[in-house]
């Protein structure tokens, strides 16, 4: 018997049953199975099956005292096994003001898919990695209004207390802190740790305040710079071209070197990457000729967790590196970046966006600690992942282009060696990497051949532009996506701008009695036809 079947089977004999003696003992056999498996009373097992069965999100004394048939006062007398049940973490409470709503978190309804129960994350013998995956936890739960401000110090200090060996709870409790400060710089290290964000707004740090007033209190002595943790050297102002922002904050290099040293983070002040979350990428559908859908497609497969972790290990009992390095070139607008951000909602996998541009910029004198960094911080971004995030360099013609053969210049210098450590980190790369380019013919032979899938993204094919006129603008009759297919060689990029433009008219102007002739003059004017347009410049004819 699996946890799912033994939870369908209880809440299908738990409705309208008033939790009796004969519903307790048709279903014993798996409430016994239940509470034993989770650790918790009969009664607790079957109102967490309820709970289950009413939420999993938002569920409250009513959602029980309605499906079990109990009056509303009756059913109040369990509200000592919903609070077992949150100290279990099997609920949790959706506000703690108000403890009359709650939901099942999301990592037990993750290891009830995989048949696993949930267990209490271990308190004591922590190292400094599993702590933050705590902290991660805990931090989620203040967000949710699940922990207050004052219970989540409580928590804070037991565990500092538990935990003297983490090299951070030791250089922690160094500055003697109070309560709201420990709390604070903990957040500030939390952020950059898991969400791999050194740039805070006081926005994020409202919810770590009892009221409103210890926040503004707070706030003004963050913007004078007169805020102990300022005066300790722990947080400091954000600067822009040397001017600081008193509204933007991040750790110092020395709370970093000092506080973070068992992270191996790395403490330049650049932010070279972006990290997206999978849950926030909307979806969308996109249309490409046969050969192109059947590669993104294996491609998808691979990306499957267990197709992933079996193809990994076979590529390591053979001696083959295990790395995955894939390039996504053709022309603007094809859907390359796109469809790395759909594999990724797809398959649960976060995307690492490297910002090219930036690192182009500093080139000169920080590109090679800055290039290393990166991938510094993606092994340690795999390596705290429950699922191999993608590093996703888009537009990578600047950095993967063809080498300089007998370069003179400190420039020529810096960018073949920028492009060394990269050919150099694929080699030992242990992730997924995907790069994408405009410019296919500028690659570099040596970059070729490290890219073990290859996919060119060609204009769609008229049947495809059709799909996306259509999925664009659902509105059009058959004949005029013919139409528009036909006449128009356009990218899905392209179909998307023209779709845009269509929606704003739509709503400056109302809906329009002839949409194709609107449609016409919209694309007239995204082909800027090379024959009507005007040469800007000087003729030296």
């Amino acid at each position: 018997m699996t946890l799912l079947q033994a939870i369908e089977r209880v809440v299908e004999l738990a409705e309208d049953s008033k939790l009796s003696q004969e519903f307790m003992k048709k279903a014993k056999t798996e409430i016994q199975f239940l509470a034993k498996s989770y650790g918790v009373t009969e009664r607790q097992a079957v109102l967490f099956c309820v709970c289950m069965e009413k939420g999993p999100r938002r569920v409250d004394y009513d959602d029980l005292a309605s499906y079990l048939d109990l009056n509303k006062i009756g059913v109040l007398s369990y509200a000592s096994d919903i609070d077992a049940l949150v100290r279990r973490r099997l609920l949790r409470y959706r506000d703690v003001k108000d403890e009359d709503d709650f939901d099942i978190p999301t990592a037990v309804i993750r290891c009830l898919k995989h048949n696993e129960v949930y267990q209490l994350p271990k308190r004591t013998g922590l190292d400094c990695s599993e702590l933050f995956e705590l902290l991660d936890m805990w931090f989620e739960d203040l967000d949710d209004n699940a922990i207050s401000p004052k219970e989540l110090r409580e928590e804070l200090e037991a565990l500092f207390n538990d935990n003297p060996q983490i090299g951070f709870v030791r250089h922690l409790k160094e500055y003697y802190l109070k309560d709201n400060d420990q709390l604070l710089v903990t957040f500030f290290c939390h952020c950059l740790i898991n969400k791999d964000d050194d740039d805070i707004r006081f926005s994020q740090m409202e919810d770590l305040f009892d009221s409103k007033n210890e926040f503004n209190i707070a706030k003004g002595s963050l913007r004078s710079g007169e805020h102990k943790l300022m005066k300790k050297e722990l947080i400091e102002h954000r600067c822009e071209d040397g001017i600081a922002d008193n509204a933007r904050y991040k750790l110092t290099e020395s709370a970093k070197r000092t506080l973070l040293a068992e992270m191996n983070i790395n403490t330049s002040t650049e932010k070279l990457a972006d990290v997206i979350d999978p849950n926030t990428l909307s979806e969308k559908q996109l249309f490409f000729p046969k050969d192109i859908q059947r590669q993104v497609e294996e491609l998808g497969r691979f990306l499957q967790t267990e197709n992933y972790q079996k193809i990994q290990e076979r590529m390591k009992e053979k001696g083959f590196r295990n790395g995955f390095a894939c390039l996504f070139y053709g022309l603007p607008g094809t859907g390359k970046t796109e469809t790395v951000y759909q594999l990724a909602r797809q398959t649960g996998r976060s995307i690492m966006v490297v910002d090219v541009p930036r690192i182009k910029s500093k080139w000169v004198g920080e590109s090679e600690k800055n290039i290393k960094a990166l991938f510094d911080r993606y092994r340690e971004q795999v390596k705290r992942a429950q699922l191999t995030p993608i590093l996703l360099f888009n537009e990578a013609d600047a950095i993967i282009g063809i080498r300089k053969n007998g370069a003179q210049s400190a420039v020529d210098k810096m960018e073949n060696s920028i492009q060394n450590i990269i050919l150099q980190e694929m080699e030992t790369l242990n992730g997924i990497m995907i790069a994408t380019t405009n410019l296919q013919q500028n690659l570099d032979k040596a970059f070729e051949r490290r890219f073990l899938y290859k996919i060119k993204f060609d204009k769609p094919t008229e049947e495809a532009r059709a799909h996306i006129w259509h999925s664009m603008i659902p509105d059009l009759s058959k004949l005029d996506v013919h139409t528009l297919a036909s006449k128009y060689d356009f990218s899905g990029g392209q179909i998307e701008n023209i779709a845009r433009h269509y929606t704003i008219d739509n709503i400056l102007h109302g809906n329009s009695e002839d949409i194709l002739s609107m449609l016409i003059r919209h694309c007239d004017n995204e082909r800027l036809d090379e024959k009507n347009s005007r040469k800007i410049g000087f003729s030296w004819e």
